[in-house]
């Protein structure tokens, strides 16, 4: 009989992701996908998994578990969701072991939107396209294309290992917030100076319309340059659409691959993961940043992600092993770069 965690209650939005499926747009299928590779990595890394290893991904308010085998080590890296097994609180970014009947819950967050639940040894769910990143409106991969619900079973790939749990030392942990940067383009000339303006001076309200796909942001009008229908082109991650009344859209990793609104700039890559922590009613401010500021603060944020990786310790104390460092740091490398996707 399978054995693994069994969900009790799904949460508001948890949905099991990876690294995401690259190289689809073209045939209309988005990458999906994490909305925070570096919290993938982490999660995955305090649990010692690959770090691009499927996690359950959760926003608003995570899932009820229990463990229906003998020993599963788990770790939550993100928003500090309350976390708790048996009613006992649980510290985020440290590995905790769950024993047979334990009950782990997972409330909200005081603070951010998402977080990533990594379970040693990964999860025996068929691939689909590569990834087993979770696409609803197409289902297309997880657990037939589903949200968690409750009844289902997520069955473990391998035991969980015997070594000490890890942790994330706080003063290494990520924090949120500041303002979303942005290059401006691909269709910043369909804005007019003073629209462009008021899109980079005044600040703008997430709507409760705000899910994987994308979210609707409420604020001042931007006013286009000349309408606001173009020939439809590529999306990427992050593509900040105008429509006709004016408020900008922002897509995300669940979005359509084209699109006929002019796009008055695009979020960088290493500002997705913040972007994804804002809550509805929150307020977003943009900073334009050149190509070349945009590139040097991604690989910035690569060594960052490196370093959390190796300053992960032995939960109470103690060396990590340093052949674990160094493949960390190489997977790290790798699970940002899936994170940037191909245009179509």
């Amino acid at each position: 009989m399978p054995e693994g965690l069994r969900v009790i209650a799904p949460g508001v939005s948890s949905t099991l992701q990876d690294a995401g499926r690259p190289g689809y747009l073209r045939y209309g299928i988005s990458g999906s996908g994490a909305m925070d590779p570096d919290l993938l990595a982490l999660a995955n890394g305090l649990v010692g998994n690959p770090l691009d290893a499927a996690v359950i991904e959760m926003a608003m308010v995570g899932p009820t578990l229990v463990c229906e085998t003998d020993i599963c080590r788990v770790a939550l890296a993100g928003a500090p969701f309350a976390m708790s097994v048996n009613g006992r609180p649980l510290d985020p970014f440290t590995a905790h072991d769950l024993r047979r009947g334990d009950r782990l819950v997972l409330g909200g967050p005081r603070q951010g939107l998402r977080a990533c639940l990594a379970v040693a040894g990964g999860l025996a769910v068929t691939p689909m396209l590569g990834s087993v990143a979770t696409h609803t409106r197409t289902r297309l991969g997880g657990l037939d294309g589903n949200p968690l619900a409750a009844g289902d079973l997520l069955p473990l790939a391998a035991p969980a290992p015997r070594d000490r749990p890890l942790t994330l030392p706080t003063a290494h942990r990520p924090t949120f917030g500041g303002p979303i940067r942005v290059v401006l383009g691909p269709q910043a000339d369909g804005f007019t100076e003073d629209g462009l303006r008021t899109f980079l001076s005044e600040p703008y309200t997430l709507t409760a319309r705000a899910d994987r796909m994308g979210c609707h942001l409420d604020g001042p009008p931007i006013a286009h340059a000349d309408g606001f229908n173009i020939v439809s082109d590529g999306i990427v991650n992050g593509s900040i659409q105008v429509p006709g009344h004016g408020r900008p859209l922002i897509l995300l990793a669940d979005r359509h691959t084209t699109g006929g609104y002019p796009k008055i700039a695009t979020v960088i890559s290493a500002d997705l993961g913040r972007l994804a922590q804002v809550r509805p009613g929150e307020t977003i401010r943009f900073a334009a940043v050149a190509v070349a500021e945009a590139q040097a603060i991604a690989h910035a944020a690569r060594r960052g992600l490196a370093a959390r990786l190796a300053a992960l310790v032995p939960a109470g104390g103690g060396d990590l092993d340093s052949a674990f460092l160094l493949s960390c740091n190489l997977v790290g490398g790798v699970v940002s770069a899936r994170a940037l996707d191909p245009a179509p």
